[in-house]
């Protein structure tokens, strides 16, 4: 049996092999402590410092604003629930977009619970935030507002520049979740506004298990957990080194392609996008129809729903109906209510994500598996 061609890029990528081979050495010969004091703990303490200022780079960050965790879940928690703590005299007032991810989706609701208000900001059809919606939101106690960047399931960009610039003039904090655009499309912390700017090292070629939270000098956030003081005291515990080193092996492969790269993923989805248009009728496209991640294709499928499509074609192609983090869930994707979708395309979706390893020839395969299982499908009802 032939391997499936993998259209999941946005649940997670390979490891590049350049970035599997950067973190070799410190898995075996050099595996020391970065607080150590001798040879061993130096060369740790130096790879570390490297990667910092590696994927920082990508950001337009100073190597020193950025504080590496273990994932962006965990990344997105100490932005809010770190401020929070921070700024509780200050305020209670929090506000997120309908279209976030469940890692700042959970940390808001588990500071409602905690006596906060969390204000909802609805989306368009499209998926995006109306920034005259936040101004209208704003209050004097509110201290912090979280949209991300980039949407995990359909792929549209939010005006996050537009909205810091209603935050900033009014002294509040604006966090964004950047884990998907990160790597894929240009990322600058000050073109954006951002105080606060969360990266998932797998969704851009490094492995599992390493993350980074971007934290504007000067602003007031309080850590988690306590213990050491590594990572300017906002994550301590001792770093784990092979993974940063894999995370600054990523940002350094990144960087040096990035807009060819994201050119060359535009070609792929819009091939993809064309040969399967052509050949469904009714075939709706969910998201934005420009301002969305250049690898990105969400797609419902008439007459069928996207867990039975995907089902017929799991041989063949690897995809999923939404976020990974909801793939076990059978009810329709939080996201794509939000943009107003009806029940029936909302079942149908399926979201088709291409990245570095993709080539012309399994998009065209992959055009034909799903066109004709969806022909199969279609004719049984």
């Amino acid at each position: 049996m032939s391997v499936p061609i993998y259209l999941d890029y946005n649940a997670t990528t390979p490891v590049a092999p350049e970035v599997a081979e950067a973190m070799l050495a410190y898995l075996r010969e050099h595996f020391g402590n970065p607080s150590s004091d001798h040879v061993y703990g130096r060369r740790a303490a130096q790879a570390v410092a490297a990667a910092r200022e590696a994927v920082a780079g990508l950001i337009g960050a100073p190597a020193g604003s950025l504080c590496f965790t273990g994932c962006a879940t965990e990344a997105n928690n100490l932005a809010l629930r770190g401020v929070a703590r921070a700024l509780r005299e200050s305020g209670r007032h929090l506000i997120i977009s309908a279209v976030e991810h469940p890692s700042v989706i959970g940390p808001a609701e588990r500071l409602r619970a905690d006596g906060w208000a969390v204000t909802v900001l609805p989306v368009d059809e499209c998926g995006q935030v109306d920034p005259q919606a936040l101004e209208a939101a704003l209050r004097p106690d509110t201290v912090l507002v979280s949209v991300m960047l980039a949407n995990n399931e359909v792929g549209t960009l939010q005006p996050v520049a537009e909205l810091a610039a209603l935050t900033r003039p009014r002294g509040i904090l604006l966090h964004t979740d950047a884990a998907q655009a990160v790597g894929k499309i240009p990322v600058n912390v000050d073109d954006l506004g951002v105080d606060l700017l969360t990266l998932a090292g797998h969704k851009f070629y490094a492995p599992k298990g390493v993350g980074a939270l971007y934290v504007r000098p000067g602003t007031s956030i309080e850590p988690l957990l306590v213990g050491g003081g590594q990572e300017q005291g906002l994550r301590p515990g001792t770093e784990n080194v092979p993974h940063i080193v894999a995370l600054g092996a990523a940002a350094r492969l990144a960087a040096t392609s990035l807009v060819a790269e994201a050119e060359r993923l535009q070609g792929l989805r819009d091939r993809l996008h064309a040969r399967l248009q052509a050949a469904i009728a009714g075939l709706r496209l969910n998201g934005h129809p420009d301002q969305r991640l250049p690898n990105t294709l969400n797609l419902s499928f008439p007459d069928v729903t996207g867990r039975a499509l995907l089902d017929a074609v799991a041989d063949s192609i690897a995809a999923s109906v939404g976020s990974a983090c909801h793939e076990d869930s059978a009810t329709v994707s939080g996201v794509l209510a939000a943009m107003g979708l009806s029940p029936a395309r909302a079942r149908g979706a399926v979201r088709l994500s291409v990245g570095r390893f993709t080539a012309n020839g399994d998009i065209d395969r992959a055009a034909d598996v799903l066109r004709q299982a969806h022909a199969r499908l279609s004719a049984r009802d």
